[in-house]
């Protein structure tokens, strides 16, 4: 029976059928919305699954691919397909709008039916964006992600500065993009073509090579975030709502680093080489100067958003190692900083949810009556550390073994930025979970409900699944890997 089904499609048009379902909807009956929205989440989540249980992990090629001819006169195709690569990265898009949707269950009181909207529509721009094969469409809904994500933060966010937060999250990475599409509009008039197979193999020359790169660089390090251009995200992060944050730091930061794995690695491989240098030394600033920064915070979502700038400087140097360790420890890191960081955005949500303030001052010795959180708190803490036998432990060092390959000054920089991550992460834990009990700002203390349980547990066993068997994911990845790297190599 699913040999005559594409799972990828069905997978892509599932959030488009609960989209159009809630429009159907009355926004009076609020819990209907709800249930309807969490129900196409989890069925979409389902679709996902059979893509890797269909997936072939010995092939390098494309799988489920599926065409349609769209302005064939303009040589204009609607390709999708994925890899080894763009796989797990639609699983943890479907996965985390679940979480999205549940921790917002009882927090979202106006607009719910426009909010669950809004969530669904960015589902399905992010699956297109992690399974279109052709450069304009990636293109299309690369941008075509900030409308949806501008709502959500500007309508939905948490305190005065929202708007505010929600024009700079838009404007600075539009503007951050628009060399992409100059540089996109050059190679159509050239090619003739955005079909990124065939790009893939075309020809570009050197000066041409340098040019482009630099333009797709400059939107996709705005995506990143790398530093300098990592202005707007502490402040987006700190005025978005829960889940704006969740989906944020989960997906929407690693679409920067799957542009430059699925476009600047392989179209451009003599510019990625000549350009190594620049990307080492930024990510080595990033890395540094964020985590330096991280330690001088006092609002809790920004504490996790610079530590976030720093976790993400390691998978620029992963990726830029231009061997197979780093590229696969750059992909298993960004897969785990989705999960970590998302926990760690619950987290605070859950204290944000009973308290009403991020302010790091507030708190203290919630050991002693909130036991489960502590729990939670400290577990997802270790893991943003790189425990070992923790996901974010397995991309280290496998990051730290390519770049030891590529650079050994670069290698035990880096690893320093480990010792600090290490720093700000425990601090804040012993700031948040022990110490005294300050009962001079809160009298009342709740424990996690059921439903936020619910939402954290799953987390937790992912991140131990992928630190404890890691091979379950990068036998997917391998082969594509290897491919990517042999096509840059004989470029």
């Amino acid at each position: 029976m699913f040999e005559t089904i594409n799972p990828l499609l069905l997978t892509s048009v599932s959030p488009l059928i609960g989209l159009f379902y809630l429009l159907l909807v009355p926004k009076t009956n609020v819990n209907h919305c709800r249930l309807a929205a969490l129900y196409s989440s989890c069925v979409t989540f389902i679709l996902s699954l059979l893509i890797w249980i269909q997936f072939n992990q010995t092939s390098s090629f494309f799988q489920f691919c599926k065409t349609i001819n769209w302005f064939s006169s303009l040589n204009f195709y609607y390709t999708v397909g994925i890899d080894g690569i763009s796989l797990f990265f639609i699983l943890l898009t479907t996965f985390l709008i679940i979480l999205c949707i549940l921790v917002s269950w009882e927090s979202v009181t106006y607009y719910v039916k426009e909010y669950l909207i809004s969530f669904l529509l960015l589902e399905f721009l992010l699956i297109q964006v992690f399974s279109v094969l052709d450069l304009f469409l990636f293109y299309l809904y690369f941008e075509s992600v900030l409308i949806p994500m501008f709502l959500i933060i500007g309508i939905w966010g948490s305190r005065q500065r929202k708007v505010r937060a929600a024009y700079q999250f838009f404007l600075y990475t539009l503007i951050g993009s628009l060399l992409m599409l100059i540089g996109l509009v050059y190679i159509y008039l050239n090619t003739g073509t955005t079909d990124l197979q065939i790009l893939w193999n075309f020809n570009f020359s050197e000066t041409q090579q340098i040019l482009l790169w630099l333009a797709f660089f400059a939107s996709f390090a705005v995506k990143i975030p790398m530093v300098p251009f990592h202005i707007w995200l502490p402040e987006a992060h700190a005025e978005a709502p829960t889940s704006g944050s969740v989906i944020l730091a989960g997906v929407l930061l690693k679409m920067g680093g799957y542009g430059f794995l699925r476009f600047s690695l392989p179209m451009f491989p003599i510019a990625t080489v000549y350009f190594t240098p620049l990307v080492f030394t930024l990510s080595l600033l990033a890395a540094l100067y964020a985590s330096l920064t991280t330690l001088r915070q006092v609002d809790l979502k920004k504490i996790i958003a610079y530590s976030s700038v720093a976790h993400m400087s390691f998978v620029t140097v992963g990726i830029f190692t231009l061997n197979t360790q780093g590229v696969e420890g750059s992909i298993i890191l960004m897969l785990s900083h989705g999960l970590v960081s998302s926990a760690l955005f619950l987290c605070v949500g859950v204290l944000y949810d009973r308290y009403k303030t991020r302010i790091l001052k507030y708190y203290g010795g919630l050991v002693q009556v909130m036991p489960l959180f502590t729990i939670f708190f400290l577990f997802f803490s270790f893991c943003n550390i790189g425990f070992p036998g923790t996901s974010s432990f397995i991309g280290e060092l496998l990051v730290l073994l390519g770049s030891f390959q590529s650079n050994i000054f670069l290698t035990f920089a880096i690893a320093f930025s480990i010792i600090l991550s290490a720093g700000y992460s425990i601090w804040l834990l012993n700031r948040i979970g022990f110490g005294s009990l300050k009962l001079t700002y809160f009298t009342l203390f709740q424990d996690v409900s059921r439903r936020e349980f619910y939402i954290l547990l799953p987390l937790l066993f992912l991140i131990l699944w992928m630190g404890l068997l890691p091979n379950n994911f990068l036998n997917e990845i391998h082969f594509t890997v290897s491919s990517l790297l042999e096509h840059c190599s004989n470029s």
